[in-house]
């Protein structure tokens, strides 16, 4: 049989259509603008930021840049490539995005006051999105107390003229911001920017105070939650000046240790959800609140698990008399502990359990730098950074409300992070057309009906924002 031959397609590349934009996704962003009232927010709280009226306000400034961000904009040039979307102008929030220059010039004149204002902004916007949930969802979150958790993060530089950054313990240059987040809802409230050398718990009173300010009323007593980088009495006292409860992990020393033996061995209880122990020793610093308690948590560690390395991290989990047996041979397996101080008044199982929900805010941490750019500080000004922060997070922000609001969060796989977010809902590429004094978007087949057609038409239902 003779076999016919096909001749091969031949594929040419055709002039540019300027009526195409990648990122018609970020309509949704505009639209979720309109509802809460976002850029507005910010503009009213931090008030005029040049003496002449040209330029873009603040609340533009730092929305352009979350826009960027969430289409995965990594650097302040793609403020450039954004801006030279022409087709996908009148879709964004921020039409007129800024330059990469003009972004730099304008933020780096930011001072306090304006930082200030931005987060107030957040917080007034928390509770706008809050009051915006249907009844299950903020009945969900009104059934249980809410937990602030304080988690700095280091984020590695690069420069030595960079301001504001410092050498950390493990030798590098970084830059650390300190979010409040509200694990259960999943957004940042309140945040500072510091140093590698940055002592977190001075500024966390401050921090606390500020968290609780930005949560919804009608909430039950918060509670804070904290690692081992806040052990200090007056984090404990801010907590309960601020009519929340506290939960930081104590670092270990001769007092924790020698509490930890007086523990009996009928008093350990199996951990829920893991291979542990959990009981409640007497210990209580110097100048800690009246009602501290404090729940131990063992793990099993077999000798063969321990490295020799003496910088090894689970050597320090060990009580030290144990670890010079395990190391002598004289015992087949030890134990590795870790102590948490609480003003709760729950079973220790239960608030072990409970506490190891921290992973939730390493989650959002996470999800800002690998979503949301905050994985440098790109800028040698320190105000600029501090405005990337506020930007990352407010990108991390609108990716929950946007996903709350509209039910895209509720699907088989849950609340989407930075990348499926940008590929299902953000980087929509469409055909911009005008029809009849208004915007036809065609997108492809795929977009026009799932998840991105259901928000779409989920957030064209709610009320435009009434003003702050």
């Amino acid at each position: 049989m003779q076999r016919i031959r096909r001749s091969r397609l031949r594929v040419t590349l055709g002039p540019a259509d300027p009526n195409l934009t990648p990122r018609a996704g970020l309509r949704l962003v505009a639209e979720l603008d309109r509802v809460l009232g976002i850029t507005a927010s910010i503009d009213a709280h931090v008030g005029p930021t040049t003496v002449r009226r040209r330029g873009l306000p603040a609340g533009q400034l730092v929305v352009a840049m979350a826009e960027t961000m969430l289409a995965g904009g990594d650097f302040m040039a793609d403020l450039d490539t954004q801006r030279g979307d022409l087709a996908g102008a009148p879709l964004r929030a921020v039409a007129e995005i800024p330059a990469s220059t003009t972004f730099i010039g304008r933020t780096k004149a930011f001072d306090d006051e304006v930082f200030s204002g931005i987060e107030e902004a957040m917080g007034e916007l928390v509770q706008e999105w809050f009051a915006r949930l249907d009844d299950k969802k903020r009945d969900r979150l009104v059934g249980v107390r809410p937990t602030i958790d304080l988690d700095p993060t280091d984020v590695e530089t690069y420069g030595t003229k960079k301001e504001g950054m410092a050498w950390n313990h493990a030798g590098q240059r970084v830059g650390r911001p300190h979010p409040a987040v509200w694990a259960e809802a999943g957004v940042v409230l309140a945040a500072d920017l510091g140093s590698g050398t940055s002592d977190p718990r001075p500024q966390a009173p401050a921090l606390i105070a500020r968290a609780m300010a930005a949560l919804p009323g009608g909430l039950a007593r918060p509670i804070t939650r904290c690692d081992s980088g806040f052990f200090d009495k007056d984090v404990a006292v801010a907590a309960l000046s601020n009519g929340a409860d506290f939960a930081i992990v104590a670092k270990r020393n001769p007092a924790t240790w020698r509490a930890c033996r007086g523990i009996e061995e009928a008093s350990w209880q199996v951990a829920r959800g893991m291979d542990a122990e959990v009981a409640e020793c007497h210990y209580r610093p110097a100048g800690w609140p009246e009602a501290t308690r404090c729940v131990v948590r063992r793990v099993r560690v077999e000798a063969d698990e321990l490295k020799g390395d003496p910088r090894s991290r689970r050597r320090r989990t060990i009580d030290p008399n144990q670890l010079t047996l395990l190391e002598a041979g004289g015992l087949g397996a030890a134990y590795a502990y870790s102590f948490i101080l609480t003003s709760l008044d729950w079973p220790p199982v239960e608030l072990e359990a409970w506490f190891r929900q921290r992973a939730l805010v390493e989650e959002k941490i996470k999800d800002a730098k690998l979503g949301a750019a905050l994985r440098h500080l790109p800028s040698g000004f320190a105000a600029v950074n501090r405005t990337w922060m506020w930007s990352a997070f407010l990108a991390l922000n609108i990716s929950t409300w946007l996903q709350s609001l509209t039910g895209a969060d509720t699907g088989p796989h849950g609340r989407a992070h930075g990348k499926r977010l940008r590929r299902e809902l953000i980087a929509v590429p469409a055909r911009v057309l005008h029809h009849a004094h208004g915007l036809v978007l065609r997108v492809a087949p795929e977009h026009r009906s799932g998840v991105f057609a259901d928000t779409w038409a989920t957030l064209g239902s709610f009320s435009t924002f009434a003003g702050p």
